[in-house]
């Protein structure tokens, strides 16, 4: 039953907080607002929007090729059409229960090239840890080029609500409180054997530390990781190329769109596919770059509802695909023999 309770929480969670926020700026926007929106949608040009979608499918390749590296030291060879089915599959299905994907998409490959799940698991574990590593890169050097902005709105804030601190004293108490949970995590870790919990976070930064060394000692490790920079070049230019569709966006700088494509990322971990809370944390970044909130948010939900789109019809149609072609590929197979 508490697997059960816990299962739905994780798929209404997530899908609740970001039709909540749906309904929260629909209310909020006044008529005026919502005219504006709707008007920033027809003057977008959406020639742009399409392009965008070039770097996105190129990504998609680029990620499906990039298996073949971490499931060719086991020993195995599937096909490229299988890894790229098993791929969009997996996005399809994280679009209505987060974290689900890489479950199925590993599923999907056990079961039409014959490969050990647990084997698969392994291989998706290695590389979303090569794409946590580029995303917190990414993060740095957002908060190292933009700490001026960021130290602007937060001091804003701190105004607006006569706070007795500075930006810079959050800072250096969230240095303080790091090191502070660092050391404690490091202290109950030699007693982690006394508490569960702590053992299921022991084993998981281990596994999380094995999974960096064992990319480091692949075979093919400077491949993987082309494709892995490849990867994360063709998301930002997918990004980058959308500020072309609307004349506001035209002037926001580079530092600026790598915010907004950065925390925009780190939506689609918060509600299904970034639903209701990627706009708005785009239409916000974009705020700090002199971008009005409605054209701001306007561009956020053209951007989103692209790539949703995008991934959709992949998926559908690679849902829809990979039995058939898997059927054939098992009829060649008899026809020979």
């Amino acid at each position: 039953m508490k697997k059960l309770v816990g299962n739905l929480l994780k798929i209404v969670l997530p899908l609740g907080l970001g039709i909540g926020l749906i309904f929260y700026y629909v209310n909020a926007f006044s008529e005026e607002q919502i005219d504006e929106i709707y008007q920033a949608f027809l003057k977008a040009d959406y020639g742009w929007i399409i392009f965008s979608l070039v770097f996105a499918v190129l990504s998609h390749l680029s990620r499906a090729y990039r298996w073949k590296y971490t499931l060719r030291p086991l020993g195995y060879h599937p096909k490229f059409l299988n890894n790229f089915y098993a791929v969009m599959i997996a996005y399809l299905v994280n679009l209505a229960i987060p974290r689900l994907g890489e479950f199925t998409r590993c599923g999907v490959m056990a079961r039409y090239e014959n490969i050990p799940y647990e084997k698969l698991l392994g291989t998706v574990i290695a590389e979303r840890i090569a794409d946590l590593i580029i995303m917190m890169i990414f993060s740095v050097l957002v908060l190292y080029f933009q700490f001026h902005v960021i130290d602007d709105y937060v001091t804003s804030k701190i105004q607006e609500f006569n706070l007795p601190v500075s930006f810079q004293t959050l800072v250096l108490i969230g240095f303080g409180l790091m090191l502070i949970g660092s050391v404690t995590l490091y202290v109950l870790f030699k007693k982690a054997e006394q508490f569960p919990i702590l053992l299921k976070v022991k084993g998981f930064l281990v596994g999380l530390l094995e999974g960096i060394q064992s990319i480091w000692k692949m075979k093919d490790k400077w491949a993987f990781l082309g494709h892995t920079v490849f990867i994360w070049g063709m998301y930002v230019l997918m990004f980058y190329v959308c500020f072309f569709s609307l004349p506001e966006t035209l002037e926001v700088p580079f530092e600026g769109i790598l915010t907004g494509f950065i925390l925009g990322g780190f939506t689609v971990i918060l509600t299904n596919g970034g639903i209701g809370a990627y706009p708005a944390v785009v239409g916000l970044v974009l705020g700090l770059y002199g971008v009005n909130e409605t054209t701001g948010y306007a561009f956020g939900t053209i951007v989103w509802a692209a790539q949703t789109l995008l991934l959709l019809i992949f998926g559908a149609a690679s849902f829809a695909l990979m039995p058939i072609y898997n059927k054939r590929r098992a009829q060649d197979v008899v026809e020979a023999t």
